[in-house]
Formats: C-alpha cells, structure tokens, sequence
C-alpha cells in the first residue's frame, strides 16, 4: 500500500494488535448513532474481521485504516465503505477515539491524506459523507475540504428513540 504520511499523523493497514482499539469503539454505545450500530460485538467477531482485513477493496467494496501518531499511538479510524469502481465514488467516515484528541488537526490531516489517496490511486471521481446535522465539528470538517451539502435526508436516523436528520455532503474530482 502507499504510504501515506502526512506531518503529525499517517494511516496504516489494520493490525492484530488494533483488537482491543476496535473493540472498545464497535461496543461504545456513544458513537453507535455514527456507525448505525445496533448490537455489541463480541472479540471473536473483532478478531475474524482483522483476519480478513487484507482483503483487497476491489474484493470487499470497504477500506479501514487506523489513524496513529508519528510516535505510534492509535487514535482514530478512518474508512472508505460502498466502495463502487465502475461509477468511481466511494463514501468516507473518520472517528477519533478520544476527545482529547479531536480538534488537534489530527482528523483534518487524516481526510486530506485519505482523500488524496482516493483520487489519485483508486482514481475515484466523487466521494460523500453522511453527517449528522447536529454534527457540527463534522460538518466543518468535511467542508474545510470543499466537501458541499447536497441533500438533507428527514428523520433518517432514530437515536434514542427520536428522528434526527442527516446530511449529505459530496465531493467532486474535476
């Protein structure tokens, strides 16, 4: 895989030692609204899905890759899902684990290195994101990118039993 660096943080392929990591996120009910998450996961199911995670994007339609510190500390992921080569797009999600984490730069340089990766070595022409509209730092994010906000989609999601919405936003490669 390429390498991609960036100047604080770089991503990288998944591990067997990232079990712990994406265990405590996949059972974190928090952030369960983010990945439409419905029931816990066990380490067994965790450990088979590290297992397979070299499979190629080509074959499994999906990327994630862990976002670590120059010094190797694990603080985030970042994905690309739908996959979708004949029509060149593919949708992106990022978390960083811990709060004290987030609104370092670290996500900020996680998409951009993602982002680059996507254009120029899987030739994608769009990418899109579905955002949350209470998701401010989110949105901020996505649109620092040039990211633009092309649908609202109604009472998508139910958290906490009430209808929250969701945006769309897209990026297009010209």
């Amino acid at each position: 895989m390429v390498t991609l660096k960036g100047e604080h943080i770089y991503l990288r392929a998944l591990e067997p030692e990232d079990l712990d990591f994406i265990y405590d996120i996949e059972n974190n009910q928090d952030i369960w609204e983010i990945s439409n998450t419905l029931t816990p996961y066990s380490k067994f199911l965790i450990k088979q899905y590290l297992e397979n995670a070299h499979k190629d994007i080509f074959e499994v339609k999906q990327l994630r890759l862990v976002i670590s510190t120059l010094n190797k500390k694990t603080i985030g992921l970042i994905d690309i899902f739908d996959f979708d080569f004949q029509n060149k797009r593919a949708g992106i999600g990022i978390l960083i684990k811990e709060s004290n984490n987030r609104h370092k730069g670290y996500g900020t340089e996680a998409l951009k290195l993602l982002i680059d990766y996507c254009f120029k070595h899987l030739n994608l022409h769009q990418l899109y994101c579905n955002i949350s509209e209470e998701n401010e730092a989110s949105i901020k994010l996505f649109k620092h990118y040039n990211f633009e906000k092309v649908g609202l989609k109604q009472d998508w999601n139910i958290v906490n039993g009430a209808y929250k919405n969701e945006y769309l936003f897209q990026l297009i490669n010209n």
